[in-house]
């Protein structure tokens, strides 16, 4: 058995592109990997505080020093760093806003991007403790970016990925969102067939 992750970020519910991507994800998965477990966290439902003071302090001070916030703030880290720990498939869901991710995600990849848990350094430089692990990341465009230099999230997310141990990474993109007619059903015809492959 396998266990996977799924972090939502889009700020919409309704008329997501991306979370239409995430559960037809989930359905064609469990359908082959009955047995799997599939955790969802909703970054639009559940907000992660963006990274401050409490969360560095949590971090880096001694447990007898730490005040309230900065306890309640490692808690919240922990929590976070334990789901991805344990997952064996990592899946991220993120809309493209102005050019890049969701702040929503890059407040989740502060709380899990954690010296001596996730990744370390060494006299070689730092080194990626979550090696083994596979990602797969749903975006959702509304133009067509990929492999160019206005695409901020795959070249940023394949780095922070790989910073912490996770080189197997398969972007799924729907692109031309905003295009309207051929250029939207294109896209999302794009995203569902490589989304069929993966499962």
């Amino acid at each position: 058995m396998s266990r996977v992750l799924i972090i939502e970020s889009s700020a919409r519910q309704q008329d997501s592109v991306s979370r239409q991507l995430t559960q037809t994800f989930i359905s064609q998965w469990q359908a082959a990997h009955p047995g799997d477990e599939v955790t969802v966290r909703d970054l639009a439902r559940q907000p992660v505080p963006h990274l401050d003071a409490d969360l560095l302090g949590g971090w880096m001070k001694p447990a007898e020093q730490r005040n309230a916030g900065e306890h309640a703030s490692l808690e919240r880290s922990n929590q976070l760093t334990d789901e991805l720990l344990a997952a064996d498939v990592l899946v991220l869901a993120a809309p493209m806003y102005n050019f890049a991710i969701p702040s929503t995600l890059k407040a989740w990849l502060d709380h899990v991007l954690r010296a001596g848990v996730t990744f370390k350094y060494t006299a070689t430089g730092p080194q990626g403790l979550l090696t083994g692990k596979r990602a797969y990341v749903l975006t959702a465009r509304g133009g067509i970016y990929a492999g160019s230099p206005a695409d901020h999230q795959e070249p940023y997310l394949r780095q922070v990925l790989g910073f912490i141990g996770i080189h197997d990474v398969e972007f799924i993109h729907a692109e031309g969102m905003n295009l309207g007619g051929d250029f939207q059903e294109k896209g999302l015809n794009q995203a569902n067939a490589k989304l069929a492959q993966v499962a």
